[in-house]
């Protein structure tokens, strides 16, 4: 496995919490604590594009369907409704009491947002107002992950618990108590790999099969015995578009590389061998062969992943 540093993308004042797709599949979007949205160009990624400045810590973004608006969630519960084209339109709503740690698009026409409050809310996207919410914790919702072809949602909360839900429906149809020793920082699914992966703040990395029965539950067994991953918190997991491998970001600073087929640990990317992050790492995203990582460093790093 070969992970080669591409370039460090500078210029936030902040840690740097999210990443999301941009415009095209040359562009990308970050932001974070500084309030900042800014878009970055794979062909210059020498200077990024200040394109929204919240004026408050922002932890989660999503790109809405036409790419005139962004959905940006901050520390303190509100979401931001962003017009691109309008900026005048843009719009701040107090959703949750506490931060919105993850943003999901479920379809064209809803978001989810998972908050500090143990609330998941489903928002209509042409109006921008709550259409529903269901408590689901008493502690904070930290992740939300999207399994289309089994119509099932998976949230991660501080309670170290699963809630595994019918998406049609936004029911609860099972729970995974204690599934970790913490909190759930991350989830992923992939029908690629049938896989639910998660992660927590106490560091281990947990693996569940997401087969196509419809009235299995993942969280309920587990494919193989949990993993110590990583030495402090898992931040974020994330698949590769061919679902070959998977890439893990920590408080330890590190970025891990992981086959998915055997769960077998590929390349360990840091500071010292591979110019990485210095501090924690908090993000990822692939974008075809490149992974794309946000650090509390304040710097978002490109690197080129390949096989050999």
């Amino acid at each position: 496995m070969n992970v080669r540093r591409i370039h460090a993308c500078t210029g936030h004042r902040a840690a740097v919490y999210a990443l999301a797709p941009g415009r095209d599949e040359r562009h990308f979007l970050s932001a974070g604590g500084d309030g900042w949205i800014v878009e970055w160009n794979l062909d210059d990624p020498e200077t990024g594009k200040l394109i929204a400045n919240t004026e408050s810590n922002i932890f989660s973004l999503c790109r809405l369907p036409g790419g005139r608006h962004l959905v940006a969630g901050n520390m303190n519960g509100g979401i931001h409704w962003i017009d691109l084209e309008q900026p005048e339109q843009t719009r701040l709503i107090q959703a949750h009491r506490k931060g919105v740690f993850d943003l999901l698009l479920l379809s064209d026409q809803h978001l989810l947002s998972a908050g500090g409050d143990g609330l998941l809310t489903l928002w209509d996207i042409s109006s921008g107002q709550p259409k529903a919410s269901l408590q689901l914790s008493h502690e904070s919702l930290r992740a939300i992950a999207y399994a289309p072809w089994r119509n099932e949602l998976t949230v991660g909360a501080s309670d170290g618990n699963l809630y595994f839900l019918d998406a049609g429906m936004l029911a609860l149809k099972g729970t995974a108590l204690k599934a970790h020793g913490n909190s759930v920082f991350s989830l992923a699914y992939s029908e690629k790999a049938q896989l639910l992966l998660s992660g927590g703040r106490d560091a281990f990395l947990r693996v569940r099969d997401a087969d196509d029965e419809p009235d299995g539950i993942p969280g309920l067994s587990e494919k193989s015995p949990a993993l110590a991953a990583h030495l402090f918190t898992i931040n974020h997991i994330a698949f590769s578009p061919d679902a070959r491998y998977f890439a893990t970001a920590s408080r330890d600073k590190t970025i891990k590389i992981w086959d998915a087929a055997s769960v077998e640990l590929l390349k360990v990317v840091d500071v010292i061998r591979d110019g990485g992050h210095i501090n924690s790492v908090n993000r990822l995203m692939w974008m075809g062969d490149l992974l794309v990582s946000a650090s509390d460093d304040r710097s978002v790093i490109l690197w080129a992943v390949s096989a050999e």
